[in-house]
């Protein structure tokens, strides 16, 4: 039977900056993708923003991981010359009776580590984006817009230099939990092979719960029900009045439909949200758009009709259902479930693209714990 020390399972963002965390420690890491490629699921179907760290609650590992793992993408994204730009981000209001709202939003953000926010009023938010209409609004200039796909490619890259290999069409069907670690079996184009490794990582993303469910040895207690919401988004024809990255004061909803860029100035709008039963639908209906133009316009009037077209759709992992308070980020060691050697990632979402490197220091730190 084949032997490695690290399987990782999945390849989107969070699970190539594993690889490339455990190979970079001396490690002999074999990560696993079922699909025919890297990060084609929720890592290139999402907004390809670099949070800063502002709506997240003080004290939890999304709002740690997220001022940490932006400081260190920046970094890795000089070091690697993989293309960002810190554009900066407006979170508007077109009333002043929003304030109290984004007053909170300061605060928490403050209190989570985030210390770069700025006041604005209307006029002055209107100088820096003309075409903004705003009464009030904060300024974030720590916020980022990265080539996802780039990034990807370079911690591919870096792990592959020391040592790591990737299986693509292959998916862990089964594991066992065995002495010194755990015999896996891996299905590729309908061969099924017998794997023995002394760590184990699910960074599967929408399949974590089902491929924690597959491991023989680990208590369901500790399996969470992986909820999915997908998002839509449409592209704006044309070219985009804005230079930075608008947001709209949040509610109880979500964010709120915002425009990003993308590194070559196209402006896209989105996610909306909507539950489904599954994450394998990602039509986006040009129907939705109605709403869009609705929810654009409180914050860019003059969006001209017939300028969305449908884009794309991403689907995030959640570990709640709607009219719920938003769940933190679960990457459970030993010290929750017990089980040596085996690390679960659980509700992996925004900022999870931020937060990779981050992310991946605490997946080692959490093996460490467990030797």
């Amino acid at each position: 039977m084949d032997q490695v020390q690290s399987l990782v399972v999945g390849a989107g963002a969070v699970g190539l900056a594993i690889a490339r965390e455990l190979a970079v420690s001396g490690r002999e890491v074999v990560v696993l993708e079922q699909a025919d490629a890297f990060g084609t699921v929720t890592s290139s179907r999402n907004s390809e923003v670099i949070h800063a760290g502002i709506y997240y609650a003080p004290g939890s590992l999304k709002a740690r991981l997220c001022v940490e793992g932006r400081e260190a993408l920046y970094a890795y994204c000089d070091q690697h010359r993989v293309a960002y730009r810190r554009c900066g981000k407006l979170i508007v209001s077109p009333s002043l009776d929003r304030r109290p709202q984004l007053e909170r939003i300061a605060t928490r953000a403050e209190q989570a580590g985030v210390s770069s926010l700025r006041w604005l009023e209307g006029g002055a938010a209107r100088a820096m984006e003309p075409a903004l209409s705003a009464a009030i609004a904060l300024w974030s200039p720590e916020t980022g817009i990265v080539d996802s796909h780039g990034l990807m490619l370079a911690l591919l890259g870096e792990a592959e230099a020391h040592g790591a290999m990737f299986a693509l069409c292959s998916r862990l069907s089964s594991a066992a939990v065995v002495q010194g670690g755990f015999v896996v079996q891996v299905q590729s184009q309908g061969v099924i092979t017998a794997l023995r490794c002394r760590e184990l990582i699910n960074a599967a993303g929408l399949d974590a719960s089902a491929v924690a469910m597959c491991i023989e040895g680990l208590s369901e207690a500790y399996i969470p029900v992986t909820r999915y919401a997908k998002g839509h988004y449409f592209s704006l024809a044309g070219r985009s009045p804005f230079s930075r990255l608008i947001y709209p004061t949040p509610d109880e909803a979500g964010l709120g439909v915002h425009l990003t860029l993308d590194l070559a100035g196209q402006a896209r709008f989105g996610p909306d949200v909507e539950w489904v039963a599954a994450p394998d639908q990602y039509d986006v209906p040009p129907e939705r758009a109605e709403a869009f133009y609705a929810a654009i316009r409180e914050y860019w009037p003059d969006l001209p009709d017939g300028s969305l077209q449908p884009a794309y759709a991403g689907i995030r992992p959640k570990l709640v259902g709607p009219d719920q308070a938003a769940a933190d980020f679960r990457i459970d060691g030993v010290g929750v479930h017990g089980v040596g050697g085996l690390v679960n990632l659980f509700g992996i979402e925004s900022p999870g693209l931020t937060a990779c490197l981050a992310i991946a220091k605490q997946v080692r730190q959490r093996l460490d714990e467990g030797r």
